[in-house]
């Protein structure tokens, strides 16, 4: 079965885009550790820059984003590799305010995806977060007691503010 294929031109914008970022790209040859030691999960929320919102750049940290900033079984496998490949020793997990997924419950969210899709989505799940603070704890425990973390890397819970910039270290 053939891949399936897009419109030729409907990423042509990034792609020139690209081009121009390539003629000043300066991470060649980097070996890709975390030379700050940091990894940082968070939401795919495109208010946040992960990196700058903690005084880091390029190459310094390591970044998992999903919906909702959720420690997944994919971010957890993320970061193992992180800790033991990657020079890993400080994780924070960083929901944020105004988060999408803190406004709709699980089955709100699966009709007004079936209702914008046309398809029906009750099969999906999509992690909702309808407490916050009470997640985070959950998360950075999974993480701080995962077997293959823990007593290797210090674990913190944080809340961006989308509004100020700043965070606010809940766990």
């Amino acid at each position: 079965m053939a891949a399936p294929q897009s419109r030729p031109d409907a990423f042509a914008d990034l792609l020139e885009a690209n081009g121009r970022y390539a003629e000043t790209h300066d991470l060649t040859g980097f070996d890709g550790i975390a030379r700050a030691g940091v990894a940082i999960v968070t939401c795919m929320d495109s208010r946040i820059e992960p990196l700058q919102m903690v005084g880091l750049t390029h190459g310094d940290a390591k970044i998992f984003r999903n919906p909702g900033g959720r420690i997944t079984e994919a971010a957890l496998e993320a970061l193992v590799l992180a800790v033991h490949l990657l020079n890993v020793e400080r994780v924070l997990v960083v929901p944020h305010t105004r988060c999408a997924m803190t406004v709709y419950s699980e089955n709100e969210l699966r009709d007004k995806i079936t209702e914008l899709s046309g398809q029906d989505a009750w099969w999906q799940h999509f992690h909702v977060v309808p407490d916050q603070h009470a997640a985070l704890v959950e998360d950075v425990r999974r993480v701080a007691s995962h077997p293959l973390i823990q007593g290797r890397a210090e674990v913190g819970g944080f809340l961006y503010d989308v509004d100020t910039g700043l965070l606010t270290q809940l766990v």
